[in-house]
């Protein structure tokens, strides 16, 4: 026994010094491999501060900045073994701690990712079997709808996203996903939910999206006037959105709610301004007499290819529109239509039909 015990110890020892050893001689090596490899596909500078091996056998690069558009405090990846014996990598676990993500899109539409750069060297296939990513943070900077840009940051970003242990072949993924909307200024003004698992094999799917309260008037550089006439102070979003799917048949059931409109005031001068466009008064029109907008609508499409037209797009929504408009009074309706006869004339049939059924 005291022999076994001995044993043990020595091969721990031996494990230690290995490690030892291996810290003290590989860091500097592979850090300018990693540097240089990065810089060469790249074509952006690369910058590494530390390199560690730790037990089991995970390599951790020790804040690593590529360019402008990416820095990460600690990346930790563990390869598997057996993998390399088949000629793949493959990847058991990639953890990123504090990983910041800066894209910036020019006013001529060009973003600053970097393109990789094609070899003629066949490199063998990576394989990535799960990966968790830590308080990340995704800064998107757009200067082509404003000069000085316009940023939309995603902070506090959670993911797991893991194979299935078993089967071995199974190539079910489960993932969860979560992150928040944040002004330039660091304040709140929203929050993303994604959970559930998809597979690739028979292009399974079973998950859902939750946006909760989203100030969507931070994002009028997009919208301008085009949902309503009148400037939006404030207007919140939540949104839940079922995916499922059963061999590559995709459906996408979203519940749509938009509330807590408040619009700036204008003079009475402004407000005598006519308005022909039925679109910029969507949001008047469709909203009930608390200012609320409920929709509910589903898309039919393919997994591997979720191809949605921007024609099926409005129709799916303006179906649900003239559903929610269904369900309001009489008299909210006929106001709307002698304030907005111009603008519903645009709309056909399909409304005066609800009209008629009221």
């Amino acid at each position: 026994m005291k022999k076994a015990h001995k044993i043990i110890i020595w091969v721990i020892a031996l494990i230690a010094a290995a490690f030892i050893i291996i810290n003290l001689i590989v860091p500097n090596f592979a850090k300018k491999i990693i540097v240089e490899q990065i810089e060469e596909n790249l074509k952006v500078k690369a910058s590494l501060e530390g390199f560690n091996i730790t037990p089991p056998f995970s390599v951790n690069l020790i804040d690593l900045k590529i360019g402008d558009f990416f820095q990460a405090d600690r990346i930790s990846v563990s390869p598997n073994i057996l993998g390399f014996f088949a000629g793949k990598i493959v990847l058991s676990g990639v953890v990123l701690i504090n990983p910041v993500i800066t894209v910036e899109q020019s006013s001529t539409g060009k973003l600053n990712l970097p393109q990789l750069e094609a070899t003629n060297n066949k490199q063998p296939p990576v394989y990535i079997t799960g990966l968790a990513l830590r308080n990340g943070k995704v800064v998107f900077n757009d200067k082509k709808v404003s000069a000085q840009g316009f940023k939309v940051i995603m902070s506090r970003l959670n993911a797991d996203i893991s194979k299935v242990a078993l089967p071995p072949t199974s190539l079910k993924t489960n993932f969860k996903i979560s992150g928040d909307f944040l002004k330039p200024d660091n304040r709140k003004i929203g929050s993303l939910n994604f959970t559930g698992w998809l597979d690739f094999g028979p292009k399974d799917m079973d998950g859902v999206l939750e946006v909760k309260d989203l100030d969507i008037s931070y994002f009028s550089p997009y919208y301008g006037s085009f949902i309503s006439s009148k400037k939006l102070l404030s207007a919140k979003l939540n949104i839940k959105t079922t995916l499922k799917s059963r061999n590559n048949n995709l459906n996408i059931l979203t519940d749509f709610r938009l509330w807590d409109l408040v619009y700036a005031k204008y003079e009475e001068s402004e407000l005598q301004i006519p308005s022909l466009s039925l679109s910029k008064n969507a949001l008047e029109f469709f909203t009930d007499a608390k200012g609320n907008l409920d929709l509910e609508f589903d898309i039919n499409t393919k997994l591997d290819n979720p191809n949605i037209s921007i024609e099926q797009l409005e129709k799916v929504i303006l179906k649900a529109a003239t559903k929610n408009l269904a369900n309001q009074s009489p008299e909210d309706l006929i106001k709307k239509v002698n304030d907005n006869i111009e603008q519903f004339k645009a709309f056909g049939k399909g409304l005066e039909k609800i009209f008629k059924d009221k």
